[in-house]
């Protein structure tokens, strides 16, 4: 195929690499799934584009937008895979990675213990110089005891160094000349400055977030060194774009300079493909529901805006019903899409504990061996030998036929791992797994619905990922969730989001002020030197000024608190012309809304108390033109044309096999409507609808799940 040219996103997965390849003329979508490759996830980037590529006769050439979504970051962190690190701070504070937080996950836990600092003591070093709070010099950088330093580092051959004096963000001079004498010493050392990752208060966040940067620089440059050596091989000239954790997009050049922007980068596109589809159907209001091979990830979506936050961790081991804890992994200050993951992927374990309670996750049986019926070596039961065993998966169709499950092994693994050690037949222990995992997930959705004020019955759920749309029905059941969608080739949704979204670079300065008594052209300056800073990065990216956007955001609590609660200042006055403004009326039309959102987020709101400004934001956003996706129509067949035949299929709610009507999806038309209980089957995913429930095929080829018989 020639002429054309093509949007193709790459998203490598813990167990599978997706690839989507998108037509600009035709919104023609061609998709690809195989196996990824935990040594070196470049193999499987390289093998899903030459896979996708091939099947739809696309000269490399032809590629006209390049976007990855990647693991790797985290992948290294958890691993411990990364090269020797430095840490430079103030004279005093070089414990400050090992004395980090005092709280703690589980407060009556004695037998919890702190994950390690990345960067070990011996590695920490501290500079005399000293800040106060406004960034005004309280004594000199020694630049002597810098270049001492400088001879150490070399001395012990360190690749990439982090560096984080006190109040860095307020004034970066002293930083910068830290940078400066180091770089001189030794030009090949990487070096990542705090007042440049995260120029915000406290200093543990800053300087986590920092170290964690200079960890995963050298990892993250190598690999997309890599994957661009690769794609230069393949004749592929676009250029490689990567997803940030934010739910936009950086170059690659950025990316390797700025990794700890992308530590979500694969669950990010997932919320934002969800957001995508969901408003091409006119819902601003939704949950994200992701269930991968690994994890099973839920997002919240209001007002056509992914939730974010700066409260992550990465490293913490996964809980299972917990979702993410808190003051378990290493803390970043980046903005990140809100998620709530949880253990309980296709490829989650089940297994028995010592009292005798069968459990399923966190482990994970991952792409190597992966599950007992992938007949590659697995000897543990997971949530898809369960599913297998229950008739919701075709043993003959997974993957569209190209992989073949085996029943009877895993079976055989469920008996003898799970159903024996607790009195119960194969089918029982199967079905409790998947009860099991359904509640974990359950518990996740209501963390991002109910626990932040908001009603599961008011938003619509996209579903997607290989093992989304097994057990979706069956949560919007529980949640009480009106519309459940399933978007074509849900196996590859995420790698869909990489297609849909534009340029993004975040910017915050902290600048604690009282509401009250906060000067509206001071922080008009600070915005409009934030959004130049944008403007700038924009431009070397080769974004039109047409094509440019600034979103401006303030970061406020209560005098007193510790928290902050971020307000996105209206659009009003935002563009460029002489309506733009930063006056009295805005600062206290946007106090007025942070009343509203901290009530709507906890509970209660305090009108009366004093309001301080904390921490002021702005997204600098660069518009990428997304592909047309392509239409479906009606044949003028009934969706009996669909049906494959069928099989008896195990529901817990009828208490045993139900023989249940199997429907190919590709041979689904806009109007068909298939009533429960059915399997729908495609290449990468197969949908499991209740009885009481139908599933409406709509133009775009999307299945709308509701309660209610068809007619």
């Amino acid at each position: 195929m020639t002429g054309n040219q093509f949007h193709l996103g790459i998203d490598v997965g813990g167990t599978f690499t997706d690839a989507v390849l998108i037509c600009e003329e035709t919104g023609r979508i061609d998709t690809a799934k195989v196996p990824s490759t935990p040594a070196d996830p470049s193999i499987g980037f390289m093998a899903a584009v030459e896979r996708v590529l091939a099947g739809g006769a696309v000269d490399p050439g032809a590629i006209a937008h390049l976007v990855h979504g990647t693991t790797v970051a985290t992948n290294s962190l958890i691993e411990g895979r990364t090269p020797r690190t430095a840490f430079v701070t103030t004279e005093g504070f070089g414990d400050m990675l090992e004395i980090a937080r005092q709280v703690r996950p589980s407060l009556y836990d004695v037998h919890f213990e702190k994950l390690r600092p990345l960067v070990p003591r011996d590695l920490c070093y501290e500079v005399p110089e000293r800040l106060d709070a406004a960034g005004d010099v309280l004594r000199p950088l020694e630049e002597d005891a810098v270049r001492e330093i400088a001879a150490t580092l070399r001395a012990r051959e360190v690749r990439s160094v982090a560096v984080c004096l006190l109040h860095g963000y307020a004034n970066p001079t002293h930083e910068e000349r830290v940078a400066e004498i180091l770089g001189e010493d030794d030009p090949d050392l990487l070096i990542s400055l705090s007042s440049n990752v995260c120029p915000e208060f406290r200093e543990y966040f800053r300087a986590s977030t920092c170290v964690i940067n200079a960890c995963i620089v050298p990892v993250v440059a190598r690999y997309l060194a890599g994957i661009e050596e690769g794609l230069s091989r393949a004749g592929l000239p676009a250029e490689l774009l990567v997803m940030q954790s934010n739910g936009g997009v950086l170059t690659a050049e950025q990316a390797a300079s700025k990794p700890v922007f992308m530590v979500e980068s694969g669950p990010a596109a997932g919320v934002v493909s969800a957001n995508f589809i969901a408003g091409q159907l006119g819902h601003a209001h939704l949950i994200s529901f992701d269930m991968g091979g690994t994890t099973a990830k839920a997002g919240l979506v209001l007002d056509g805006r992914p939730r974010v936050t700066k409260e992550y961790e990465v490293g913490a081991q996964a809980q299972p019903g917990q979702g993410m804890t808190r003051a378990a992994g290493y803390p970043i200050r980046t903005p990140v899409i809100d998620l709530v993951e949880v253990g309980a992927g296709g490829g989650s374990l089940a297994w028995v504990d010592a009292g005798g309670g069968l459990r399923v996750g966190p482990r994970s049986a991952g792409a190597d061996p992966g599950p007992i019926c992938y007949g590659q070596g697995g000897t543990e039961p997971t949530i898809t030998d369960a599913n297998l065993v229950l008739g919701r998966l075709n043993p003959d169709y997974f993957l569209g036929g190209e992989m073949e499950l085996d029943v009877d092994a895993a079976a055989t693994g469920i008996r003898e791992r799970c159903a024996e050690p607790l009195g119960l037949d194969p089918v029982e222990a199967a079905n409790g797994i998947i009860e099991i995992a359904n509640a974990t997930m359950i518990n996740a959705l209501r963390l991002v619905t109910v626990r932040r004020g908001n009603d599961p019955r008011e938003l619509t759920m996209v579903a997607f990922g290989g093992a989304g749309p097994l057990h979706a029905n069956r949560l919007c059941m529980e949640m009480q969730i009106p519309t459940l969608v399933i978007p074509p080739s849900p196996g590859t949704a995420s790698a869909l989001g990489l297609l849909v979204t534009d340029l993004r670079h975040e910017f915050s300065r902290t600048r604690v002020t009282a509401a009250a008594a906060a000067d509206a052209a001071q922080i008009r300056s600070l915005f409009e030197t934030m959004e130049e800073e944008g403007r700038r990065t924009l431009r070397r990216e080769g974004v039109a000024p047409a094509d440019m956007e600034f979103r401006r955001g303030i970061e406020m609590r209560y005098a007193g608190q510790s928290s902050e609660v971020p307000v996105a200042l209206p659009r009003e006055g935002m563009d460029d012309g002489p309506e733009r403004k930063m006056d009295t009326a805005t600062l206290a039309d946007a106090v007025r809304r942070f009343h509203v959102e901290h009530e709507r987020a906890y509970g209660h709101g305090y009108p009366e108390e004093p309001v301080e400004l904390v921490n002021f934001t702005v997204t600098a956003i660069g518009r990428i033109a997304r592909p047309r996706l392509p239409m479906i129509e009606a044949n003028g067949k009934g969706v009996a044309d669909a049906r494959r035949g069928t099989r008896p299929v195990f529901f817990s709610d009828a208490g045993g096999f139900v023989e249940t009507a199997i429907y190919d999806r590709a041979r689904l038309r806009a109007g068909h409507v298939v009533a429960g209980p059915a399997v729908i089957e495609e290449v990468d995913s197969t949908t499991l609808v209740h009885a009481e429930y139908r599933a409406t095929v709509d133009e775009s080829g999307n299945l709308l799940i509701s309660p209610g018989r068809a007619a």
